[in-house]
């Protein structure tokens, strides 16, 4: 199997029947309630990342059967490492979604699986919890069985569905926090956490979060579409 090798375009039908899948999952409260999950392993693994690629200690990543996660790291409590990290969780699903929807228009349907498979494995050495492993690893053998057992069309539609749930369903949680803030909730989130280090606005870090995810699904849409 050759990862880089392209693949033909997808029917048009296909594109748009995985986008209404994606967004299925993303609306109604009660599967988004089930869905969340793989959200929430790409906004922590986004802390994860980041925190590496800026010095800091990676001490572990958990993730909660209430959907909420917390990525510890060691190093300045302040500073533009600490400011990269606390900044990177809301945007890393949009734009994971984005660079998925880069390698579909680009037809690299299979690298797009084996990358999802390889930061999955390389995220569930961090997991510090339970739940947050077997939801690392159910994630992880879903993609890494489609790569290895399906047909092309499979794949294609495995993959578009992925990365239009990633680009709708990182627009969602922005919302939410928006909305918690306004009931008097959420007062420790990532905006406040960013506010008290850059003395910044909570409502421009929320600001910034729609930006990215609102950004992502506009131009990965595109993409995806072949507009």
């Amino acid at each position: 199997m050759d990862v880089f090798e392209t693949q033909s375009a997808p029917d048009q039908w296909l594109v748009l029947v995985t986008a209404a899948i994606a967004l299925v999952a993303v609306v109604p409260r009660g599967l988004w309630r089930l869905s969340r999950n793989a959200v929430t392993i790409a906004h922590e693994g986004g802390h994860g990342l980041v925190a590496l690629l800026t010095g800091r200690r990676l001490q572990g990543i958990r993730l909660h059967s209430d959907t909420s996660g917390l990525t510890v790291s060691r190093g300045r409590p302040t500073g533009l490492g600490m400011i990269l990290t606390a900044a990177a969780g809301y945007p890393a699903p949009p734009l994971l979604g984005l660079g998925g929807a880069w390698l579909l228009a680009a037809h690299h349907v299979t690298l797009l699986l084996w990358a999802a498979t390889a930061l999955l494995v390389a995220m569930l050495v961090m997991i510090r919890n339970a739940y947050g492993a077997l939801t690392v690893i159910v994630t992880g053998a879903a993609f890494l069985l489609v790569s290895w057992q399906a047909d092309d069309r499979v794949q294609a539609a495995f993959a578009y569905t992925a990365v239009w749930f990633l680009l709708l369903g990182g627009v969602r949680p922005a919302f939410e926090l928006q909305m918690k803030r306004r009931h008097g909730d959420a007062s420790d989130s990532d905006a406040d956490q960013l506010s008290r280090l850059t003395n910044v606005p909570t409502v421009l870090w929320l600001f910034f979060f729609h930006a990215v995810s609102l950004c992502s699904l506009v131009g990965g849409g595109r993409w995806l579409l072949g507009l």
